[in-house]
């Protein structure tokens, strides 16, 4: 729960979450208030890591501060500012409840606060501050080992969070890149939940393209010396997480007969929605106020994602937003709902007729059917 006109961006889950100061890395407010409670499941304790403080100094902190109280133990941390830092970057608590507390009066510089947290239930016992990051991003992870691949805890929140990733999902991502936003964009965790991921560090490649995916967009970006490699599960169990499904049949709520200027024909059936078709593509008819396009996969299959592309460059037209739902029997449709089950999930599509753009399913989708 969060409160206050001093709030910025602010993503708390039970299990791990990410917070800031209104307007961070910009200059913060004056004369304004947050406060958040961090409630984690009872039998856990939260660990928080501090991504950036930067309040400016005063006596005592006394003009703006950052205070951590327990209440379960009666125990504070702080008063925190640019003259009185947190003594290490991770504080790790006996409580599963703790308020948060920032207050700012008249001043003229300090980026402000960016924190984030776990619980002590996550894969992994012993949790430090990653280092191949941009600065002031705060993230999780066990002590490395040796070993060619680490794990990395992921908290939520790390999607909006203040940095640029270079890259994309096929290529891998430069390692100067944002490391939680960079596992965001290639699909391996959601941002609503956070959660472990793995990668591994391999040589850089000459040059990263930009990518649309998960709602982010990456940088292009040239020669670094190593770069990060995120690991699906479903690739650590079966090399055919990201194999492309054959479609059976397509079929829509409608379609459109077009006649162009020169009287000819043109029909923009569902089958033109394959991927791979050349050309247009299929539209809905003109005007029609509920719009499907269904894809049959013949059985019942594990769906871990989705490719979207516009018509073509003749045709500029594409598909900016849509809703998912599947059916295993053709008759029975359940939305897609993504992580929280809430409501139904908006997915991000283009931007120009052109670009791939793709989206991950977490978790993935049981089914035949698809619209």
């Amino acid at each position: 729960v969060s409160a206050g006109s001093g709030c910025g961006h602010t993503l708390l889950t039970p299990h791990s979450g990410t917070l800031s100061s209104k307007n961070y890395p910009g200059t913060y407010p004056n004369h304004t208030v947050c406060r958040w409670r961090l409630q984690a499941p009872s039998g856990t304790s939260l660990l928080l890591a501090f991504g950036d403080v930067d309040l400016e100094p005063s006596e005592h902190c006394a003009h703006s501060s950052l205070l951590l109280a327990d209440p379960q133990t009666g125990t504070a941390y702080g008063p925190y500012c640019r003259n009185s830092v947190p003594s290490a970057p991770l504080l790790v608590t006996n409580s599963s409840t703790v308020t948060v507390l920032f207050n700012s009066t008249s001043h003229r510089s300090g980026r402000g606060l960016l924190l984030s947290y776990a619980t002590s239930q996550h894969p992994g016992t012993h949790y430090t501050q990653e280092h191949v990051r941009g600065p002031h991003q705060p993230r999780f992870h066990p002590h490395p080992s040796p070993e060619v691949q680490l794990h990395v805890y992921c908290p939520a929140g790390c999607k909006d969070i203040h940095g640029d990733i270079w890259g994309n999902p096929s290529q891998g991502y430069r390692d100067t890149s944002v490391l939680c936003k960079a596992a965001v964009h290639a699909g391996v965790i959601a941002d609503e939940l956070g959660g472990q991921v793995t990668l591994s560090r391999e040589k850089g490649i000459t040059l990263y393209e930009s990518a649309f995916a998960n709602g982010l967009r990456s940088k292009r970006g040239s020669l670094s010396e190593k770069r990060l490699i995120f690991h699906k599960v479903c690739c650590l169990l079966s090399p055919a997480c990201d194999d492309v499904l054959e479609v059976v049949a397509f079929n829509a709520s409608s379609w459109w007969h077009e006649v162009d200027a020169l009287g000819q024909d043109r029909a923009w059936v569902a089958e033109r929605a394959a991927l791979s078709a050349t050309g247009h593509s299929w539209a809905a008819e003109p005007g029609a106020e509920v719009t499907w396009l269904e894809l049959d996969l013949g059985t019942r299959r594990n769906v871990t994602g989705i490719i979207t592309k516009g018509s073509s460059k003749e045709h500029d037209y594409y598909v900016t937003s849509y809703h998912i739902s599947s059916s295993r029997d053709g008759r029975n449709w359940r939305p897609y709902r993504g992580t929280n089950g809430q409501e139904d999930k908006l997915f991000e599509g283009n931007t120009d007729s052109q670009e791939e753009v793709s989206n991950a399913f977490i978790p993935p989708i049981v089914a035949r059917y698809v619209r």
